[in-house]
């Protein structure tokens, strides 16, 4: 049976409700950020490895599709949504941290997108900037389908790992939920020391020496 019958015939099949699961969680994750999105990812890929009843290219196909659609309707609210929708997007978020990105962003663009999406709590700061700063569509679209890409097959790769090592599907999802939040809490740690590393410098900056009636800009306000 080809891919496109596969896909059309699974989400019809009582016993192939994870690919519907799959889509709907990555993309509810990417737009609201309440679903661990990389461990659905990854346990996913381990029920795809260890039991054969999904299919790994369609759960990577999924994954990419949600994670790519909910940053694109991210990316919108952030760029045509008012002051409560990007406060909405914006919540928890520090001003600094995303003040930081929007510089980052204007120097190196779509690259700052492929970081963003990789690294755990980078895409929201990232998008932000993207949508304050007009970025083109025609940039953020190949740019965010490439990153939600890689961003798939790094997580899957972590559910493939679990799936082949464990027989036991229950396991192997255990162990592949529990990779990805490890991974996620060493990369948010490694973050974390190198903003710590990088306050001093900020910090250092005379803002006397500004020229006078220079006003700072909103994290989330219109490009100057």
């Amino acid at each position: 049976m080809s891919t496109t019958g596969t896909l059309a015939s699974s989400w019809t099949d009582g016993s192939s409700l994870g690919y519907p699961v799959v889509f709907g969680g990555v993309l509810l994750g990417s737009i609201v950020p309440v679903v661990p999105t990389g461990a659905v990812v990854g346990a996913a890929a381990a029920l795809a490895v260890s039991t054969g009843r999904l299919d790994l290219v369609l759960v990577l196909v999924l994954s990419t599709l949600g994670a790519w659609i909910g940053d694109v309707v991210t990316f919108a609210v952030c760029r045509f949504g008012g002051p409560a929708a990007v406060r909405f997007v914006a919540r928890g978020q520090h001003a600094d941290r995303i003040e930081e990105v929007r510089a980052q962003f204007r120097a190196h663009g779509w690259q700052i997108v492929l970081v963003g999406r990789l690294l755990p709590a980078g895409r929201i700061p990232v998008l932000l900037a993207a949508g304050a700063l007009a970025y083109p569509w025609r940039r953020l679209l190949p740019a965010s389908l490439l990153a939600s890409t890689l961003w798939a097959v790094a997580y899957a790769l972590l559910g493939v790992v679990s799936g082949g090592v464990f027989d036991n599907p229950l396991v192997a999802t255990l162990v592949a939920t529990l990779l990805v939040l490890l991974v996620g809490a060493l990369l948010n740690l490694v973050a974390a020391a190198r903003r710590r590393r990088a306050a001093p410098e900020r910090s250092g900056d005379d803002p006397a020496e500004e020229p006078a009636g220079q006003a700072s800009a909103s994290p989330c306000g219109p490009a100057s």
